[in-house]
């Protein structure tokens, strides 16, 4: 079977960075970072999409400064929906399959049971709404397209919860963690090899699976819950649990935004571990 040409965005990012590791036993890949393609530039993936003519896309760029995202909301939306948006006619007019990651913040908070894909959004702050517009516009593009949504990603490198977390706690005595957002956190190796496994299927099989799925680790934590997790027994710093009223960000978040995976374990045939068996898994890494 021909290797598939594969084009991967976004890989200086943490899940980017992980699929650049991982596909090329897949296809024979081309990885751009940001500096090399960035999302926001309409010209540029034209000409890149054209030359390289990919079988598959795989889109991990975005924008993810949630609160800057309130100060430059048209920057968050020209890389999170109409770079997504161009890729996706890119990929229709090529006969390609894209693969395009997305967000539970494009969820209101509200609801007390995990989000299925069908249930209404209700973005709380402009990065939401960009993602939003992003999934909506690869979905009308007539594109065939995989678009996961997935939650709090972290990794040991990058700008990440984790990594904040061991950092402050070596530098303080007292950690103030907000306790009454949920969510699931995600490795963003874990997504990595997820993705990487489906796309071991084959191209035809991706396109036989086109839609909207919830890529998420089983479970659900607060941010509190996550920092307990993240430190263990040996924490340096006192946790201590606050609200999200005591800790004033310029972005609402969602105080609920755990995701239900059983479509995409009806599609692919695999859910994903528990958050806290992944995290485990994470931690005993060398940094």
């Amino acid at each position: 079977m021909t290797r598939p040409t594969i084009l991967i965005t976004g890989a200086g990012g943490q899940l980017g960075r992980e699929l650049a590791r991982l596909l090329p036993s897949h296809g024979e890949v081309t990885a751009l970072d940001r500096a090399q393609l960035d999302l926001a530039d309409v010209g540029a993936i034209r000409d890149i999409v054209g030359a390289i003519r990919p079988r598959l896309i795989v889109n991990a760029a975005a924008y993810t400064a949630v609160d800057q995202a309130e100060r430059e909301p048209e920057v968050a939306e020209a890389i999170n929906a109409r770079g997504p948006a161009v890729l996706a006619e890119e990929a229709r007019r090529l006969g390609a399959v894209l693969i395009h990651f997305s967000t539970d913040y494009v969820f209101d908070g509200r609801a007390s049971t995990p989000y299925v894909e069908e249930a209404p959004s209700g973005p709380l702050n402009a990065y939401g709404r960009s993602k939003l517009h992003g999934e909506q516009a690869v979905a009308a593009s007539g594109a065939a397209a995989i678009t996961l949504r997935t939650s709090w990603v972290y990794a040991r490198r990058g700008r990440n919860f984790l990594l904040t977390m061991q950092r402050l706690s070596a530098q303080r005595d007292e950690l103030r963690v907000v306790a009454d957002q949920f969510g699931v956190p995600n490795w963003s190796r874990q997504l990595a090899e997820a993705t990487a496994a489906i796309v071991a299927g084959g191209v035809p099989e991706l396109r036989a699976r086109t839609g909207l799925f919830h890529l998420s680790a089983q479970g659900q934590a607060s941010w509190f819950e996550f920092a307990q997790a993240i430190l263990g027994d040996a924490a340096q710093a006192r946790l201590v649990p606050i609200t999200s009223a005591d800790y004033p960000t310029a972005a609402a978040r969602p105080a609920y935004a755990v995701l239900a995976t059983a479509k995409f374990e009806r599609a692919f045939g695999f859910n994903l571990p528990h958050w806290r068996d992944t995290l485990q898994r994470c931690l005993a890494e060398p940094p």
